[in-house]
This record gives structure tokens, C-alpha cells and sequence, in this order.
């Protein structure tokens, strides 16, 4: 069975969300933050980290 990455994504940040309960404006800061830094310098960096 193939499920996309953004499914995946989608259905593990649900679930993270629903148990979890975490503030609304820390949920909000992450992901601003994972966008603004996926468009920065340390991009390449973080990359060849993961890799």
C-alpha cells in the first residue's frame, strides 16, 4: 500500500493534535517556522543533515 507523504503527514499531525492537545499558538509558531526556515540558508544544511 503507497500513501503519499502528505497524507501521511496530514493523518500523524491529526492524531498529534487530537492526543496530544498542544496550544493553538504553538502548533501555529512550528509551522511558520518549518516554512521560513525551509526557505532559508540553513536549508542546505538541515538537508544534508537528514540525509
Amino acid at each position: 500500500m503507497d500513501v503519499p507523504l502528505w497524507l501521511a503527514l496530514i493523518v500523524v499531525g491529526w492524531l498529534g493534535c487530537k492526543l496530544i492537545r498542544p496550544p493553538l499558538w504553538l502548533v501555529l509558531v512550528l509551522l511558520l517556522g518549518g516554512y521560513l526556515i525551509a526557505d532559508s540558508l540553513l536549508a542546505p544544511v538541515i538537508d544534508t543533515a537528514i540525509k
